[in-house]
């Protein structure tokens, strides 16, 4: 029996490695598989363990009031000394580019496991954006000895960095997976989430909604004053559409956010939401403006358009596809594309129709046939 032992600490990467922690629990026959949480964030990431009904067997705590990079590197590292001495994994499975993700990586890599690197081979080129994730997935890119990526052109990004080809595996993104189970799950008529229910009251019927979401580090300062800005303009200049926009608590965001939008009549500022909460709320969209890089992901398995407020991406195959657009934080360009999604329907159609780069639902079940046809 192989031993898998998964790790993970955000709340995206929870989001991402849930449906393959249930896949691996449902071939118990061939894993005995273990979950590991260091709680970089807490409060969300309990919020999707909840969701999912997965009870992890480690809990790191690791979140401290004003923690950073230096201390939160150093406490993975050595609080993960003790957990993989006591399960001695055969495979460690970690996500993406979060300081979780690296510090694990190394961490596995002095135990003698073989590190699993789920979302491998994204790649901006540029270590400082985004900062510090494109640098962590690539020290994480060296350590790991098997590389689950989600395109072709991500399993052509490793190869580039001399990877080997027998070590990488093409398998969609596992973020459809979850998308796929929760959306499912939210829509069903015995669900009952309280912050749903206060969505449903918020969102007016008849009003093309916009969500926007906007966290990243690049982007504080003039970038946010910029972004609200251009939604201050789109909101008035729109009265038949709705803004809602669940404001990230980094004080940074929120500063620039309240002062130019709180007076905005059909923009509508709210608490960062659950993830069941945020899937129904994208669901019920008409597009979505965003930083994020899930959402990039998501969205267009719902059919969703997507105008990404960044300069660069490391999922360069939505923007290929056409299901996203780059539109910085460059106010003309944010106001100029969404008059035009809300403006001209064949171009809307035309995105929101489009084929989803990142995979059919399937990630998780690629991923443990893999694993499990290895001969140890």
């Amino acid at each position: 029996m192989k031993k898998n032992l998964v790790i993970f600490g955000t709340r995206p990467e929870a989001i991402k490695m849930a449906p393959l922690v249930k896949a691996f629990f449902n071939s118990k026959e061939v894993f005995e598989t273990k979950v590991c949480i260091t709680a970089q964030h807490r409060e969300m990431l309990d919020q999707v363990l909840s969701f999912f009904e997965i009870e992890p067997d480690y809990d790191l705590n690791l979140m401290k009031p004003d923690q950073n990079l230096y201390t939160l590197t150093a406490d993975i590292i050595t609080s993960l000394k003790p957990v993989l001495e006591d399960f001695k994994p055969d495979y460690v499975y970690v996500h993406g580019d979060t300081t979780t993700t690296m510090a694990a990586s190394i961490a596995s890599f002095y135990s003698g496991a073989k590190v699993c690197h789920i979302e491998a081979g994204l790649r901006t080129f540029n270590k400082w954006s985004p900062f510090p994730e494109e640098v962590n997935r690539s020290v994480t890119g060296r350590i790991a000895d098997l590389h689950f990526s989600p395109t072709t052109t991500s399993k052509q990004n490793l190869l580039n960095e001399n990877i080997d080809e027998n070590q990488v595996f093409v398998t969609g993104n596992t973020v459809i997976d979850a998308l796929n189970f929760s959306t499912e799950k939210v829509n069903s008529e015995n669900y009952s989430d309280s912050e749903i229910e206060n969505l449903k009251m918020l969102v007016q019927s008849g009003k093309k909604l916009i969500l926007v979401t906007g966290h990243r580090r690049e982007n504080h300062g003039q970038g946010f004053i910029n972004m609200c800005e251009a939604l201050k303009n789109i909101a008035e200049s729109n009265p038949e559409t709705q803004i809602i926009y669940p404001v990230h608590l980094n004080p940074n965001v929120q500063k620039p956010v309240y002062k130019l939008l709180n007076e905005i009549k059909n923009i509508h500022l709210i608490a960062p939401l659950s993830y069941p909460a945020f899937v129904w709320l994208m669901d019920k969209s008409y597009l979505i403006i965003t930083d994020s890089g899930g959402v990039q992901e998501e969205a267009p398995s719902l059919g969703k358009p997507v105008l990404v407020m960044r300069d660069t991406t490391e999922r360069p195959e939505a923007v290929e596809a056409g299901t996203v657009l780059l539109v910085g934080t460059n106010k003309e360009k944010i106001i100029s594309e969404t008059d035009k999604l809300l403006n001209n329907r064949e171009l809307y159609n035309k995105m929101s129709l489009l084929h989803n780069p990142y995979g059919d639902g399937n990630a998780c079940s690629k991923i443990v046939k893999t694993i499990a046809n290895i001969k140890q």
